[in-house]
């Protein structure tokens, strides 16, 4: 078994995928775009993406915490940090339906805020992948433009949720 050097690339079946941050004897440190720092034994079951032959000791955290930075941008949807409102963390939706014979349902709101910004970053991608489209002519282009601007527009409800006003949706601006 080689051993993977900081900064190496992996895609675990549990956890998703990650950048090694550390290597001790046993473990590997890994920080992964879902779910965060994890340790996980030398010998997981998991697929190398990219491997590092960097020494494994002589790496400081800021030069770690640099090459996950341009890693994540480089290689996930993940555009920006966005944080929820602080008053509703830890809260949740409740959805109660008008026959009161039927249960209600209890949603975490961080959930349901990590969903919406989910649509937001899948509409972001298709935007520009239409832009970017040799195969769409100018005025397809500026039909599906318009379908995401009004699905934006769809969303601002929920604008209350997001901590930062330059977050939000921004649907169609009147003229």
């Amino acid at each position: 078994m080689k051993l993977l050097g900081i900064g190496s690339r992996i895609n675990h079946l549990k956890y998703g995928k990650g950048v090694v941050t550390n290597v001790t004897s046993k473990h590997y440190w890994v920080t992964f775009i879902e779910n965060g720092l994890e340790t996980i034994e030398l010998d997981s079951e998991f697929e190398v993406i990219e491997a590092t032959e960097d020494e494994v000791d002589t790496v400081s955290f800021f030069d770690v915490e640099s090459s996950l930075v341009q890693i994540l941008k480089k290689w996930s949807d993940v555009t920006e940090v966005i944080s929820i409102a602080d008053k509703w963390k830890g809260g949740k939706i409740i959805l109660e339906p008008a026959d009161t014979s039927m249960q209600s349902k209890e949603i975490p709101i961080d959930s349901f805020f990590h969903k919406i910004t989910m649509v937001r970053d899948r509409l972001r991608v298709m935007e520009q992948k239409i832009n970017s489209s040799k195969n769409l002519d100018e005025h397809e282009k500026i039909d599906l433009q318009q379908y995401i601007t009004r699905s934006y527009g769809s969303l601002t409800t929920f604008n209350v949720l997001f901590k930062l006003k330059t977050q939000q949706f921004v649907g169609q601006k009147s003229s």
